[in-house]
């Protein structure tokens, strides 16, 4: 009898430190919140202008962390969207024709219709108890040696 494994489930799921928060969610809220603390000390002095760049900055943090677009983190969403715009690899061929070439192509005689594929007709009794044979015999019997 052969051995049972058990097979892993739910191998895509985070591991959580906490309820609700994944290490990766962790790193990029720790990454927003030290964004958040240079930008206060650099522009702090002026909340209206610290609140303006700050809250898309907070927004986008918590996005990154826990929105999942088609089962996928936003993040690997915005990484593929940036590399297929900068190297797409599905090319587009898209040529129109002028008046003259479509007039041309009209003007042409249309191919012949394909025939249909010659269909095999039925084995015949001889012929099947031949291949029987052949295969009952592990191909030691040959039918072309007989004579």
């Amino acid at each position: 009898m052969p051995e049972s494994f058990t097979v892993p489930q739910f191998i895509d799921a985070e591991d959580k430190l906490l309820p609700g928060v994944s290490m990766r969610s962790f790193v990029i809220l720790m990454v927003t919140m030290f964004i958040e603390m240079i930008l206060y000390a650099t522009i702090g002095f002026n909340t209206i202008l610290f609140l303006v760049i700050a809250i898309p900055v907070l927004v986008l943090g918590v996005a990154f962390s826990y929105l999942k677009v088609n089962g996928a983190p936003l993040h690997f969403f915005v990484l593929n969207m940036v590399q297929t715009t900068k190297r797409p690899r599905r090319r587009v061929w898209d040529r129109r024709y002028t008046n003259m070439e479509l007039r041309d192509l009209m003007k042409a005689a249309p191919a012949p219709p394909e025939l249909p594929p010659p269909s095999k007709g039925p084995l015949s009794s001889s012929r099947l108890q031949e291949l029987s044979l052949v295969v009952n015999t592990g191909g030691v019997y040959k039918p072309d040696e007989e004579a």
